[in-house]
């Protein structure tokens, strides 16, 4: 069911199915809510699947900065309480792929008292390297020059693992086809919050609920090292390592995740 709440003087578009306790699936950076419908299909006969549309995509309405102040990766959180004060949650597990992995970790810094557990999906609680943010700047030019689309389809096919680009060309020339319709506002100002966004470990340091780590060992985007250096600073970690897959594990490897996230969602709920 396609849903859409209020937030400030515009919407929040989401997807919710399904009945029981609550698990909201926060998409990332040149991808929309669908990239989860492989999860939310396997999820929702046991749980409530929420899947947002990230401000300044699909029909989730553009945040606008106030006092010429950049957005941040907190604002896209706050937005999307939104949707937990809309549908009257009182408890919720939050996965986030990516730039939702950021998000997410957001969200666990403001609302800790909302989520049964948290997870990153090939996602990072690291800042970005000042290498890492000279290269988002580059992409905020390209994409000013060119176009979102432009830029997204030529980093599109460097986030899957080798084995899957091989045997699922057709797989990987569909996502970079679905990006045509991204807005190239929405996709730098997502650019520069992600380069601006603060180092969040501690925020897994202070975690009061268990976290997932979903990793893979092709994913050039969150490294396996960088992620493995995290899994041990919460109390309670679930770490789920993909053999052979880069940084879209939800596409990769499907039944993996979906297992995965079953097992975690159980734990946490039982």
């Amino acid at each position: 069911m396609e849903k859409v709440c209020k937030y400030k003087n515009g919407t929040i578009a989401y997807g919710m199915e399904g009945n029981g306790p609550v698990v909201m699936l926060i998409h990332g950076f040149g991808e929309d809510a669908s990239i989860w419908n492989n999860q939310v299909q396997y999820l929702q006969s046991n749980y409530t699947v929420i899947t947002p549309f990230i401000p300044g995509t699909g029909k989730s309405t553009l945040l606008q900065s106030e006092n010429d102040n950049p957005i941040e990766i907190k604002d896209y959180a706050i937005a999307l309480h939104a949707i937990v004060e809309a549908e009257n949650i009182t408890s919720l597990v939050m996965l986030g792929h990516s730039l939702g992995g950021y998000i997410t970790l957001a969200f666990a810094e403001i609302y800790p008292s909302l989520l049964k557990g948290f997870g990153l999906v090939h996602s990072t609680a690291f800042a970005d390297s000042e290498e890492k943010k000279a290269n988002r700047l580059k992409g905020i030019r390209i994409m000013q020059d060119y176009g979102a689309f432009a830029f997204i389809k030529t980093t599109i096919p460097n986030l899957f693992g080798a084995n899957f680009k091989a045997a699922f060309p057709e797989k990987v020339d569909l996502l970079i086809a679905q990006a045509n319709v991204f807005n190239t506002t929405a996709c730098q100002q997502y650019y520069e919050a992600m380069r601006i966004r603060p180092d969040r470990t501690n925020v897994l340091k202070n975690a009061a609920c268990p976290v997932l780590f979903n990793i893979g060992t092709e994913d050039i985007a969150a490294p396996i090292n960088d992620v493995l250096q995290q899994s041990h600073l919460p109390a309670c970690s679930y770490v789920n390592i993909l053999e052979n897959v880069g940084h879209m594990g939800m596409l990769e490897a499907t039944n993996q995740v979906n297992e995965y996230f079953q097992e975690f969602l159980k734990a946490v709920y039982s």
